[in-house]
């Protein structure tokens, strides 16, 4: 068949372009859904408690995502900086994953544990207060909504659906767990808790 052909036909042209996508789909895709390293969690890596589940939807709603990574790639210049890299063990229970592509601000894989909690509310009430070259807006709102407890109980029945591990006790006591809460609280408590159950993270 000539490229002619090809180019002159718009519906043959469209059919063969599907069939290259679709083959190149079912090359890389198929494979990592069969690998146990993609679909296993890493030793340690547990699913968000109710009040992190809160935390991940806010940093989701508030595109925390288009300015930090959550990916340390396996670069030496990266591992440097960040710690060891991110393997896809550690995220088996994102949905959707976190990985990002641009860094405006740093990469935050591993940024659990590195500041106290003060700090982290400080710094989204007002980021240039610790880092006056920052250009990262503020998120004062999140200091007064709180958070609803029918709604992460819904989703945590949910994840539990798909299959994520959450126990009958878990569903039962998610409403608690959040209770009074606000979607600070939780973005901290998602910040705070990120790397922190992976070995060897410097």
């Amino acid at each position: 068949m000539r490229h002619e052909t090809i180019e002159k036909s718009l519906n043959l042209m469209m059919v063969l372009i599907v069939v290259a996508i679709s083959i190149g789909g079912l090359v890389e895709i198929v494979p990592l859904m069969m690998s146990s390293d993609a679909t296993e969690p890493d030793e340690g890596i547990s699913v968000y408690s109710p009040l992190r589940l809160a935390g991940r939807d806010v940093y989701i709603r508030e595109g925390c995502y288009n300015c930090h990574s959550q990916m340390i790639r396996p670069f030496r210049s990266e591992t440097e900086r960040y710690g060891p890299y991110t393997t896809a063990g550690e995220t088996v229970y994102d949905r959707p994953f976190q990985f990002g592509s641009k860094r405006t601000g740093p990469d935050l894989a591993r940024v659990g544990g590195r500041y106290s909690d003060d700090w982290q509310r400080l710094h989204l009430m007002d980021p240039r207060a610790l880092v006056p070259e920052s250009n990262m807006p503020a998120y004062p709102w999140l200091a007064d909504n709180v958070i609803d407890p029918d709604l992460v109980t819904a989703k945590v029945k949910a994840l539990q659906l798909i299959g994520d591990p959450y126990t009958d006790e878990q569903v039962a006591g998610a409403a608690a767990a959040v209770e009074g809460r606000t979607e600070l609280d939780a973005l901290v408590a998602y910040l705070q808790g990120l790397g922190t159950n992976r070995k060897n993270r410097r």
